[in-house]
């Protein structure tokens, strides 16, 4: 019989208590897809200072920082929900 290893929760290392999820780069096709914006609306907001500027990489590859297009799309919510309660 096959005996499979399994981690009991006993054995397993908690997270601990200010444990923040590293950040991590996301490439154009991303950022389109999370955001639903088009390539140009992406570069003329960013243009306008209204959307998160890109990291170079190195060369041509630029980056998006996660948490900074999902802060962005959090204040676009809001904004949203304040211009409903006014």
């Amino acid at each position: 019989m096959l005996a499979v290893a399994t981690q009991t929760p006993s054995t397993l290392s908690p997270i601990p208590v200010d444990y923040t999820p590293r950040d991590r780069f996301i490439r154009l096709p991303e950022v389109l897809y999370t955001t639903g914006l088009s390539r140009s609306t992406v570069y003329e907001m960013m243009t306008r200072k209204q959307f998160p500027a890109q990291i170079s990489l190195g060369g041509k590859t630029v980056a998006w920082l996660e948490s900074e297009v999902e802060s962005w799309m959090a204040g676009r919510i809001a904004n949203r929900h304040q211009g409903a309660t006014a």
